[in-house]
């Protein structure tokens, strides 16, 4: 046994070290790709180049370096295009050389700035594959997410912790593979039995810590159909599920849960719980008014079996940002 905790330590240095090998290699391609990037944005600027030259210079560093790979004259436009998109964002610069290219790739083509730094810094945080990035841009994560925090304003205000970037108005649960009519028992147990795919969408600080999780009030039994712990915000995220639209006589139980968790529960050096309403559509004038007069730290959200509707959810953003610079004019 303790053999094996020694060679254990030994593996877990060698991991360690070709992270590092790999960050560090990553971090050069990256400041190449940029510098690369730069002096071809310089020569198509001065008139100098065109698609015919950066198309020689392609067939030049093929010839002269066959063993180097990644330098197309398609690819060395898209250099160009990385090294203008970000140029002038110091605050990105630093940021840019953690991704991988072909992050990069999926990335630069996006609409604004805002969204792409949205990206960038997800991307680091959650450690999302190429894959796992290409599905949370065609789920309209982005959009999904800013809706949310405007949404949620008034209740950050009263949480200690920074609740920003880590709630989303629409779930996408496709991954789960759910029938389009399917019980509140098949919602959960598809949750359950598929952790690591719900916990892409809802954020890898998650931990799961049971489903109809048992809490005692008086001489009372209850279960919380979802019980997490977020490690970011430390705290408790209870999840209750409902198959309906949004009523307001749901928000009751799920703050008598967030009591019981509180007082019996909860750990001294814990936040206070954070409870979410996951429905199956809501009326948001309806989840307005219900959540008016509530102190308890609850948000009500909605689901989808399916990919969203990007435009849609694009143009819906787009009128809570005009809505807002109208009320910054006034």
């Amino acid at each position: 046994m303790e053999l094996e905790k020694q060679f254990s330590y030994i593996t877990t240095l060698i991991k360690e070290a070709k992270q590092r090998a790999y960050h560090a290699v990553n971090f050069e391609l990256i400041n190449l790709y940029w510098q690369v990037g730069e002096y071809v944005s310089q020569q198509v600027a001065s008139k100098a180049w065109g698609k015919s030259v950066v198309q020689e210079l392609s067939d030049f560093i093929q010839k002269s370096e066959p063993n180097i790979i990644g330098f197309s004259s398609q690819n060395i436009w898209r250099m160009k295009q990385f090294y203008e998109t970000y140029y002038d964002a110091s605050n990105l610069s630093p940021l840019v050389r953690e991704i991988s290219w072909t992050h990069h790739l999926f990335i630069i083509g996006l609409k604004t700035l805002e969204e792409r730094e949205f990206y960038i810094r997800m991307t680091i945080k959650e450690k999302w594959s190429k894959r796992e990035l290409k599905r949370q841009i065609n789920s309209s994560y982005f959009e999904r997410v800013m809706i949310s925090n405007e949404k949620l304003s008034p209740l950050a205000r009263v949480l200690p912790q920074d609740i920003t970037d880590s709630f989303k108005d629409t779930y996408v649960l496709e991954l789960l593979h759910l029938p389009e009519k399917h019980l509140e028992k098949d919602l959960r147990k598809a949750i359950a039995q598929n952790i690591t795919n719900f916990l892409l969408e809802f954020g890898r600080d998650y931990a799961f810590m049971g489903e109809e999780y048992p809490v005692q009030v008086g001489r009372s039994d209850f279960a919380i159909d979802l019980l997490f712990f977020n490690r970011s915000l430390n705290c408790l995220i209870a999840i209750e599920l409902k198959i309906v639209e949004f009523h307001p006589s749901h928000l009751g139980q799920l703050n008598f849960y967030l009591e019981a968790l509180d007082r019996d529960v909860r750990k001294p050096h814990e936040n206070p719980s954070i409870g979410i309403l996951l429905c199956q559509s809501k009326d948001d004038t309806v989840v307005e008014y219900a959540l008016s007069r509530t102190l308890s730290p609850t948000l009500v959200a909605d689901y989808q079996t399916k990919l969203p509707d990007k435009k849609l959810l694009q143009a819906k953003w787009e009128e809570i940002l005009e809505g807002l610079g109208k009320e910054n004019i006034a």
